[in-house]
């Protein structure tokens, strides 16, 4: 089978279900750095800009930098970056992305990779680099022992980390006299756009504080907020895309059919025309993002643990329990919603009817298990915030401390089997002896002292750890069959 490149397009072009770029892609220069051109990447943001040059044209190719592998430039380069995007739903389509113009991998192409960032043709540097990208310490500061960071310190015309690589191409552009780009933050963070610039600065101060406070002075750090379920693609996603277009790709990408990218109004000057293919500018990015990160992400999380605990190995097969999806169902409606003020342009209801619906989309094939990685990076964001609000007006934490529990005892379970945690906090969970107890007061104790995910406030509450002990309980009894799942989930009526 020939392999996906431009001579491919034509023939394509002529395939129901398929669609190719629009625009002269040869003759469209490169407008946007984009620094971890992972798999969302190419599914989200990628596809607004490509949609956005198909209407209205424009010179927004975009430079993927591969901060740690070569394996995506090596998957693409023979296909031109060409690469494929399968819309899964009732029925799938498939569209064609062409935005990607080239990868270049941090460590082999540093200084190709500078000259991008450096040139007056680049207007905007967009990160997907997840929260561990950011080196941040659990107070939000950017983390100066972090080893990139501190080598970047030491060498920082030769960075390693998306910090140091944003602070030297800024640098550059001060140097010589060039109107600094935007810097987009895409990645699941709240307030990212923020986060990412206090820890910019911080980095420049170490650096230049004139460079700092030029960056302070002109450089836009716009919060944003990005959705769409993306599963990881598998060898018979590749073999069935493949086919269904008639040549092969190396590395197409999937994603659900609902897309959403909402960002900041902190913006200075040019940009795709992004608005056209569907992205909303707003001064409400945190109500979005909180809609977002507490409701869809703080569910996806709680399926995550208690799904795997179950034995189920996707959101769909969680989600279409009945028992799970009357718990995720109330947890939303009962917990969650009413933990934060909504913005005016969405209907929560609604929205959490739609986020139902996306769970149970039988073609999404989400593992549970790669979005129980990081657990102790995600649910700060995604549970915790929602538990501070409801302790501090009263409001029930039951299903919330039950999400809590089920991420307890997954990780404890993990280490009493000898299976691999994937976290950034592993080696701390494998050096705390009490997480590993087969008493549940001892295990939430353990994991109340972790600094890192709980702050002491929260950590010392009496209500909260008494709620947690009680549900770790029940998840526990569950698991030895001594309770029925009908009565292991609050707010259950089966």
């Amino acid at each position: 089978m020939k392999l996906l490149g431009p001579k491919s397009l034509p023939a394509l072009a002529n395939i129901t279900g398929v669609t190719i770029p629009e625009y002269d892609r040869h003759n469209t220069g490169i407008g946007i750095v984009h620094l971890g051109p992972g798999a969302f990447h190419r599914a989200h943001q990628a596809v607004y800009t490509e949609n956005a040059m198909n209407i209205s044209g424009g010179n927004w190719g975009i430079c993927g930098v591969s901060m740690r592998s070569p394996d995506a430039r090596d998957k693409l380069l023979e296909q031109d970056y060409l690469y494929t995007l399968a819309i899964l739903d009732s029925q799938t389509s498939y569209q064609i992305i062409g935005a990607l113009k080239e990868i270049l991998v941090a460590g082999q192409d540093d200084q190709v990779i500078l000259t991008r960032m450096s040139a007056p043709e680049t207007k905007i540097v967009s990160l997907t680099v997840t929260e561990k990208g950011y080196c941040l310490d659990v107070a939000g500061a950017l983390n100066l022992s972090h080893l990139d960071i501190a080598y970047d310190l030491a060498n920082p015309q030769h960075p390693r980390s998306a910090i140091g690589l944003l602070c030297e191409g800024l640098r550059l552009r001060y140097a010589n006299d060039t109107q600094p780009f935007n810097v987009l933050s895409c990645d699941n963070v709240s307030e990212n756009g923020d986060k990412l610039r206090k820890a910019v600065l911080q980095y420049a101060q170490h650096i230049d504080t004139d460079l700092a406070t030029w960056i302070d002075e002109n450089v836009s750090f716009p919060n944003s907020m990005v959705d769409s379920i993306t599963p990881k693609t598998e060898p018979a996603d590749i073999a069935s895309v493949s086919e269904a277009l008639g040549v092969a790709d190396r590395w197409p990408i999937q994603r659900e059919t609902f897309s959403q990218w909402v960002i900041d109004e902190n913006w200075q000057g040019e940009r795709p025309d992004w608005e056209v293919a569907g992205v909303l500018f707003t001064d409400n990015v945190a109500g979005f993002e909180k809609a977002k990160l507490r409701l869809l992400n703080g569910l996806h999380s709680t399926l995550a643990y208690s799904g795997s605990l179950a034995g189920f190995s996707t959101t769909y097969e969680a989600s279409s329990n009945p028992h799970f999806h009357q718990f995720i169902e109330q947890l939303a409606l009962k917990e969650i919603a009413g933990s934060f003020t909504p913005p005016s342009e969405l209907n929560i209801p609604d929205y959490i009817k739609g986020l139902l619906d996306r769970l149970g989309n039988p073609a999404i094939k989400h593992q549970l298990e790669q979005i129980a990685w990081d657990g102790s990076q995600k649910i700060p964001e995604r549970i915790l915030p929602t538990v501070r609000h409801n302790l501090d007006r009263g409001r029930p934490i039951t299903g919330l401390c039950l999400s809590l529990a089920c991420w307890f005892e997954y990780l404890s379970d993990s280490l009493l089997c000898d299976r691999d945690i994937i976290d950034p906090l592993a080696a701390k969970f494998e050096r705390e002896p009490d997480i590993r107890s087969l008493d549940s007061a001892n295990v939430v104790r353990g994991f109340l002292n972790i600094s890192d995910i709980f702050d002491p406030e929260l950590a010392s509450n009496p209500a909260f750890e008494a709620n947690l002990i009680d549900s770790l309980t029940r998840v526990r009894k569950w698991r030895n069959k001594e309770l029925p799942l009908s009565q292991l989930f609050p707010y259950s009526v089966f």
